[in-house]
């Protein structure tokens, strides 16, 4: 039996459009609104942040989007990236179900990341920013934005979530590498780092506080815009790129997948992935179950209250309705760093509560387990967050194994592990133990929400 089965698109066959899922949905996402005013945003609201190309992208209802020419040269480096059949996973399963998965680590920044952080750089640099600000957890977002902003020739400074600042100093390195700096969040550089440390010196950081001084140091400067590696809507339209190519492939496999997975923090991965397959189904083509997968420890969709909320910590940015634990909840310093978010995409929240999607959690001991089987298998050592992708997927071909149906499933894999050796190490040492989130903080958390009338 081959190791693999791998299929390719040629170059003229990468898609030329994103997909807005905008366009389809059977009724209308809820409006972002203004913390101050509680009324919807407008582009000028946005302003101090993005370009106005990103923000016309964020309120868009067009179904295609053109990538830019500039753009879809970059991508062409790994686009279209490739679609494998997983035979020997299935065959150490014993399972029936044919497994496929897009894999985004080929990208120079090891993830799905650079599909967005390209064209994010393109636009800014288009609008003449110099300097962009952002935030990251793992540093897959924060190594794509380096590589694009050394590509578009902008400064890019980036607030790197503590707990992963010094879990995975390999990933800081390649953003040094790239010409970013780097610098441990919460920090000493902003008001609201100060006044976290303030309160707790040896706070282990989260996405929502490095947000927070990410975004404070966008406004300050006129030539300075802040940057998002997921949860926007622009965001997950650029990521649509790896489902139409995934489309497009399993025609070329002669399959159509009954389940569509991807581990899912912010969102953007998820989307990009099942976006174009949900989209189809709304114009009545075929339906498959959406599944995003998410940490137990930090589960927003599984856990979170649908309400609106903060997109950081600091309480800084426009309210959006999404599932959320709380823009104050501080998740427990698990491995899969770019799952450490408090909220989830208010586009894929909308799509759950329309019941187009359904949400699992697991652990990170077992999504390591599965991550391991994989590569022992596959020949790919998964990132940590594509863990819970691997460890949905196998779940779904264990139960068609006890139902004896022979289904197909595609996932994501989103990055490689290349720099997450050390929660590997410790996996294989025994030292790695599943996390666990404090039910009265939650509680605390989602009890602060902003109060919204209905």
């Amino acid at each position: 039996m081959s190791l693999q089965t791998k299929y390719l698109l040629n170059e003229s066959q990468m898609p030329k459009f994103w997909y807005n899922i905008q366009a389809d949905l059977p009724s209308p996402a809820p409006a972002v609104l203004h913390p101050g005013t509680l009324q919807p945003v407008g582009p000028d609201d946005l302003a101090p942040l993005f370009p106005m190309e990103l923000i016309m992208q964020e309120v868009s209802t067009e179904r295609e989007i053109e990538i830019p020419e500039p753009v879809r040269d970059v991508y062409r480096a790994w686009r279209p990236a490739p679609l494998y059949r997983a035979h020997r996973l299935e065959k150490a399963l014993g399972t029936p179900a044919k497994i496929f998965y897009k894999y985004e680590g080929v990208s120079p920044a090891g993830s799905h990341k650079p599909n967005t952080a390209v064209a994010q750089a393109f636009y800014h640099k288009k609008a003449g920013v110099k300097r962009l600000t952002t935030e990251t957890g793992a540093g897959q977002w924060g190594t794509a934005l380096s590589y694009a902003g050394a590509l578009f020739g902008l400064q890019v400074e980036i607030y790197q979530v503590r707990v992963s600042y010094d879990q995975k100093p390999y990933r800081r390195a390649v953003m040094e590498t790239y010409g970013a700096r780097c610098v441990a969040s919460p920090s000493n550089e902003t008001v609201y780092g100060r006044s976290v440390l303030a309160k707790t010196p040896d706070h282990p950081g989260s996405l929502g506080i490095a947000i927070s001084e990410a975004v404070e140091m966008a406004v300050q400067r006129e030539d300075t815009k802040y940057a998002l590696g997921s949860v926007l809507n622009h965001v997950l339209l650029h990521q649509t790129i790896i489902g139409l190519e995934a489309m497009e492939q399993m025609q070329m496999a002669d399959a159509w997948p009954d389940v569509v997975l991807a581990c899912a923090g912010g969102g953007s991965n998820f989307a990009g992935l099942a976006f174009p397959f949900i989209g189809d189904g709304l114009r009545g083509g075929q339906k498959p179950r959406i599944v995003a997968v998410e940490p137990a420890a930090c589960p927003s969709l599984t856990r979170g209250k649908y309400a609106y909320d903060f997109g950081d910590t600091g309480r800084m940015t426009p309210l959006s309705k999404m599932h959320t634990l709380g823009s104050q909840f501080t998740p427990p310093g698990f491995h899969a760093g770019g799952l450490r978010y408090h909220g989830m995409a208010p586009l894929v929240s909308h799509l759950k509560e329309l019941g187009l999607l359904e949400a699992v959690a697991y652990n990170q001991v077992e999504c390591f387990e599965a991550g391991v089987l994989f590569a022992r298998n596959e020949g790919i050592v998964p990132a940590p967050e594509a863990n819970h992708a691997i460890k949905g997927a196998i779940e779904e071909a264990l139960r068609c194994k006890r139902e004896g149906k022979s289904e197909t499933i595609l996932f994501n894999l989103s990055g490689h592990g290349h720099f997450d050796m050390v929660a590997y190490q410790k996996y294989f040492a025994g030292e790695l133990s599943d996390e666990s989130y404090d039910e009265k903080e939650l509680a605390a958390s989602l009890a602060g929400l902003p109060s919204v009338p209905a």
